[in-house]
């Protein structure tokens, strides 16, 4: 019986972690929009952390609870099923182009990030330290993108003082959400996203050990997929509106925070011990998609539906390692 409950557990809290992105997101723009801050703000940072704050959530929570195993497993399985997954699942309904070069100058950053993180997973562990420079690192990468965007921007309009209004205040021009409502959708984000994240931790241990598995395969499975689902939902709304560039800028940006921001923050908060499979298996794992990720890009500018399919297979097929790891 409290193995369903575990069950229960685990599917409210990736429910709650996908409304409360949600709503984080929308009321986080929305209040940008209200103070009149610039796209690229919203872009780079409201915007990419708020989609990767399940991931955060979860990852804090399982590191204080003591199970560091979900805690890496999440972030490492997160970025494996946003590319396998997530980018196979867009390119089946649409072609993914790279036509962006920002894109490809972020895929040279995000290969970057998973070499130096699975470097550091052959320490063992994540320390403070070690999070505090994963966040410099993240800074650095943030303000050298909006230098480099705002420049694009000026040369693009020739008026470096136009401040862009974001997407979804154009989106939503028609029905505009005020200040009240998007401070409260903003704090009912981080409310619903504080249970999720406890309600999907306390599942994935429950089931990990009334079935004897590792925590470590629970976190790259089933807690990974329960937190990219809002990365999931936005790749399918832009394939299926064909706009699907964004899908490409989202899953990379995301892999970019989970690995220097989420990790970070978590190991500034409490120090997270490294499985050695993490270190051997996943870690190697995830750095080589990366890899092959830029590779191909930088060579074909597009991933079809035939690749789309190759990816989903290869998901599937990580999925079976799993099943007996």
């Amino acid at each position: 019986m409290l193995l369903t409950w575990d069950w229960v557990y685990l599917a409210v809290g990736a429910v709650l972690l996908f409304g409360g992105g949600e709503f984080l997101v929308r009321g986080s723009v929305s209040i940008a929009d209200r103070f009149g801050i610039s796209k690229l703000v919203v872009g780079l940072v409201i915007v990419g952390f708020g989609t990767s704050a399940p991931e955060l959530l979860v990852s804090i929570q399982a590191a204080l609870g003591g199970s560091p195993d979900i805690s890496v497993g999440n972030v490492v399985g997160s970025n494996i099923a946003n590319v396998l997954l997530i980018v196979g699942v867009a390119a089946l309904i649409a072609p993914v182009a790279n036509s962006d070069p920002a894109i490809r100058r972020d895929l040279v950053v995000m290969v970057l990030a998973s070499i130096g993180v699975t470097a550091i997973f052959f320490t063992g562990e994540i320390s403070r330290l070690t999070g505090v420079a994963m966040l410099a690192a993240l800074a650095l990468y943030l303000g050298v993108t909006y230098a480099l965007e705002a420049r694009r921007v000026k040369a693009a309009n020739g008026d470096a003082g136009a401040i862009e209004k974001s997407e979804y205040a154009e989106e939503q021009a028609q029905k505009p959400m005020s200040l009240f409502l998007a401070i409260v959708a903003a704090l009912l984000g981080l409310v619903l996203l504080v249970v999720g994240a406890r309600l999907m931790v306390n599942g994935a241990v429950g089931i990990a050990r009334g079935f004897g598995i590792s925590e470590a395969v629970i976190g790259v499975t089933v807690v990974a997929i329960g937190t990219s689902l809002p990365e999931l939902a936005t790749a399918i709304i832009a394939s299926w509106r064909r706009h699907a560039e964004v899908v490409l800028a989202n899953v990379v940006g995301s892999n970019i925070f989970n690995l220097l921001c989420i990790l970070s923050i978590t190991a500034i908060i409490a120090p997270i011990g490294v499985a050695h499979r993490f270190a051997v298996l996943d870690g190697p794992l995830m750095t080589a998609i990366a890899i092959a990720t830029l590779i191909y890009l930088f060579a074909f500018r597009s991933i079809g539906r035939w690749t789309g399919a190759l990816l989903l297979a290869l998901y599937a097929g990580y999925m079976g390692m799993q099943a007996v790891a």
